[in-house]
């Protein structure tokens, strides 16, 4: 089975590790990290996602620039998670890939 493929953009690097491991250890996902716009862009540009997680410590103006990549090349779910421990982690993921 493939597994979902999710992109988490955090500039924390502890944080954006602790969400990276979370992720993984759901054996149907795998999260690969970017810590700022330039590393998304390029991540994006080079590999197929089914789902983009912003994180803590993205400027306002780099979300808007993500959102416009993205509306651009591929319809996929933006989840914006800022924190609240890993069951509403988990709970915002799930939701955005079943569109509930």
């Amino acid at each position: 089975m493939k597994k979902i493929e999710i992109l988490a953009i955090c500039t924390h690097e502890g944080i954006l590790q602790t969400i990276n491991r979370l992720i993984n250890n759901n054996e149907l996902w795998n999260s690969t990290g970017a810590i700022d716009m330039q590393s998304a862009t390029e991540l994006l540009v080079n590999k197929d996602f089914d789902l983009i997680l912003i994180g803590s410590g993205l400027a306002v103006a780099d979300e808007y620039k993500l959102e416009t990549v993205l509306a651009a090349h591929k319809n996929i779910p933006v989840v914006k998670h800022y924190g609240g421990g890993s069951g509403l982690l988990f709970g915002e993921i799930y939701q955005a890939l079943t569109g509930k």
